[in-house]
């Protein structure tokens, strides 16, 4: 923390602008906000930065607040939960930004500039032909009689606001949480526009006023706005606004070393939700790009996340992402959860979902369904994989046969003779348990005289319908003997010897 923000009760944002989906980029960034926030008892604000009006839109919101709630980024200022600084969407606050600008207009810091884009055009082609150094914008109107200036807005010219950069300002030095110092060639600073002809802000007065008003002390952002930081802090210079702690972080790049995009695979929040990945494994991975706990810790819990989190441990270098490290990390979550966590949060939800269950409450066949978690939890990465390993325990006496196990398992010499050894030595099992069931079975190719995978394999395919499935122990006490029974008979015409 800053020696300036120091002594302020740290408060952060998360701005996002609802022209599309909650993005990777984005996410990350608003899990860093918000785990600063926790890990420094601070408050976490959200707001929607909407006032591009071609290209925002209320269904975008609502997107980005729902991917804000899986994520599990719980906010203490925002849409749907308000606050003291609110309106929380830039469209309900431009009444705001056009007092601040009017305020800076009646102090000799703003002006108005009548200068049409024809006349800047020339003027910068004019700049460019005497090899000016400096090529922005020329000051044409910022020395116009004030008396003046306002006859002719009164009188309906078009016209801009300009911020009045001191000319004597010198260089604009940022200290960045991340970055360290990133100098800015005073030069290179025009007097920017803050208010445009139609009547709108820019993006770098508003947020500016808005941080100002909410008493931003930290702005956690993407390294794509560290370009727009020197023009931000000369409207909080006008404003008489103290300037927060800036953090820049680093963009994410895909495999082939590109900014990550649509071609490198899924990119919004909710394409990774509906893939099946869990919200506690996404956010650990995101933050793990580009933060470190320390130099070897790779699960970090939410809640060790939230009281751990230092801008100190941000990396400036870009990160890259790799679904086989997601993977991996979505996989040490599932397989830490409890048996009956698994039930509750993952199979119940998926069964459900997926038309195979009715209602998520397992209560009246608790023990199926925990060792059906028992048996699927390992076997699991992504939460749907559950609907497929299970599917076949609710097809009734009729199960879908997989056509090329049928031909490599069922239709071959002696699987007949197989099935009816196995059909008799489960009638007899007693209790209907995996371990009863396994006992029975194991000494049944041996009496055959044929190998354990044949006969396992007709067996395996006849109960669940393909060659690759559950331990058929724990498959046949979940289908039940009944079912167990009904299958065999039904796979017996396909037992049969391959033609000559």
């Amino acid at each position: 923390m800053s020696s300036s923000d120091s002594t302020r009760p740290v408060r952060v944002r998360f701005a996002p602008s609802p022209t599309g989906k909650l993005h990777v980029g984005g996410a990350r960034t608003a899990i860093y906000n918000w785990a600063f926030a926790r890990a420094n008892h601070g408050t976490f604000i959200l707001r929607i930065d909407d006032t591009d009006p071609t290209r925002s839109t209320e269904e975008n919101t609502q997107v980005i607040l729902r991917a804000m709630r899986w994520l599990g980024l719980d906010w203490d200022e925002g849409p749907l939960v308000g606050g003291d600084f609110g309106p929380y969407k830039q469209t309900d606050r431009l009444s705001i930004y056009r007092e601040a600008a009017e305020r800076l207009w009646a102090e000799g810091k703003a002006y108005p500039c009548f200068c049409t884009p024809e006349k800047l055009a020339e003027d910068k082609r004019a700049a460019q032909e005497r090899h000016d150094p400096f090529q922005g914008y020329q000051r044409t109107c910022r020395d116009l009689d004030p008396a003046e200036a306002r006859r002719r807005v009164e009188a309906g010219e078009p016209y801009t606001l300009r911020i009045k950069v001191p000319l004597d300002r010198g260089d604009v030095l940022v200290h960045d949480a991340v970055h360290g110092d990133v100098r800015f060639d005073a030069k290179e600073l025009d007097d920017f526009i803050i208010f445009r002809s139609d009547g709108t802000p820019t993006y770098n007065f508003a947020t500016v006023v808005d941080d100002a008003m909410m008493g931003i002390t930290h702005v956690i952002r993407g390294d794509d706005h560290l370009s727009n930081t020197p023009r931000q802090i000369m409207v909080y210079e006008a404003l008489g606004a103290p300037v927060p702690t800036f953090a820049h972080i680093s963009m994410i790049l895909g495999p082939d070393g590109k900014k990550l995009s649509k071609r490198h695979g899924a990119t919004s929040v909710e394409e990774y939700r509906d893939a099946g990945y869990l919200s506690d494994a996404f956010v650990n991975y995101l933050a793990l790009l580009g933060w470190a706990l320390d130099g070897d810790t790779t699960i970090v819990p939410r809640d060790v996340l939230a009281s751990s989190f230092s801008l100190d441990h941000v990396s400036k270098n870009p990160a890259t992402f790799d679904t086989k490290k997601l993977d991996w990390i979505q996989q040490r979550y599932v397989q830490a959860m409890s048996d009956e966590e698994f039930v509750f949060e993952v199979l119940m939800p998926e069964l459900v979902e997926a038309g195979l269950e009715r209602e998520a409450d397992p209560a009246h066949r608790k023990s199926w369904y925990l060792l059906l978690a028992s048996v699927l939890k390992p076997r699991t990465t992504l939460t749907h994989d559950v609907v497929e390993k299970a599917r076949f325990l609710y097809e009734g006496d009729e199960v879908t046969f997989d056509e090329k196990s049928v031909r490599k398992n069922l239709a071959k010499e002696g699987a007949a003779e197989a099935l009816e050894a196995a059909r008799e030595a489960l009638s007899a099992v007693e209790p209907w348990e995996h371990a009863a069931i396994d006992a029975a079975l194991e000494p049944v190719p041996e009496r055959l005289g044929t190998n354990k995978r044949k006969f396992f394999g007709a067996l395996r395919v006849a109960e669940c319908g393909n060659q690759v499935s559950p331990p058929l122990g724990e498959s046949l006490e979940l289908l039940g003997r009944a079912t167990a029974l009904a299958r065999i008979e039904r796979a017996l015409p396909l037992a049969q010897a391959p033609e000559a």
